[in-house]
This record gives C-alpha cells, sequence and structure tokens, in this order.
C-alpha cells in the first residue's frame, strides 16, 4: 500500500492504491473512537459475565449424590467450562482490537490488507477481516475441510 506522501505526489502506479487509501481516510477519529467505545463497554459485560457465572458455579453444591446428581454436576460444569472458553476467547478478539487501535492498524483487513468497512466495523468491533477477507478465509476452510 502507498503512503500518503507518495500519494500526494502523483507518482501513484494504479488507481486501485488511490481507493485504498482514500477508503482509509473514511475511518475517521470519530468512528474508531466509537469503536473503541464499543469495545470497552464489551470488555465490561464480558467481564462481569464471567464473575456472574464463576459466582453462581461455585455456589453449586457438587458434593456427592448418587449418579443422577453426579451427572447433573457434570453437565453443570462442562457449561460453566464451555462458556468460560468462549467468554475468554471473545475477550482476547476485544483486546487484540484494542491493540489495533493503538498501535494505529485499527480497520486494516488481515487477508486483503484492505480497509474493513466501516459498517463492519460498526458492527463488530473486534473483526480482524472484511468481507472479502472473511470469504476468503470461508473458502480456505471449505477446501481444507475436504
Amino acid at each position: 500500500m502507498m503512503d500518503a506522501e507518495r500519494l500526494g505526489q502523483g507518482r501513484l502506479e494504479d488507481f486501485a492504491t488511490r481507493e485504498v487509501f482514500m477508503a482509509t481516510q473514511k475511518l475517521t477519529a470519530a468512528i474508531i473512537e466509537d469503536c473503541k467505545t464499543k469495545l470497552l463497554n464489551a470488555k465490561r459485560d464480558i467481564l462481569n459475565r464471567v464473575q456472574t457465572a464463576k459466582a453462581e458455579f461455585e455456589s453449586l453444591d457438587l458434593r456427592g449424590g448418587d449418579e443422577a446428581d453426579q451427572t447433573m454436576n457434570l453437565l453443570a460444569e462442562n457449561e460453566f467450562l464451555t462458556s468460560q472458553h468462549r467468554l475468554k476467547d471473545q475477550l482476547l478478539e476485544i483486546e487484540f482490537a484494542l491493540a489495533r487501535i493503538q498501535q494505529g492498524r485499527y480497520g486494516v483487513c488481515e487477508e486483503t490488507e484492505e480497509p474493513i468497512e466501516t459498517e463492519r466495523l460498526k458492527a463488530l468491533p473486534w473483526t480482524r477481516v472484511s468481507l472479502e477477507g472473511a470469504e476468503l478465509r470461508e473458502a480456505v476452510k471449505r477446501k481444507f475441510a475436504r
């Protein structure tokens, strides 16, 4: 991708590069700040959910009982661990997005290195890929899943 200085000098090899540069400029500070706020709110919500689920799980009586009670306890433990793993993964994605904001790399697709659509960032502020990048990843998954 060309830098702003080179684009400003008119030494542009192709129109697509200018288009990419102009698209990244649409990701204004206000949009980034809005996404950062959403990320921080989501992080706080997830941390609260983790604490609540942990307190509920710890309040369960997991001692003894017959086989049915033990089965129910194992199911409850499995559900707790599964939800904690899912929340941990989502929290990591949020942390990575906040790091990209801080490093100035927020809003750039990891697959295509082109700007992620503004509406996509507003809906999923932790996303790493554009719609095109997501389609590429899906195609690769399908190809190697066979």
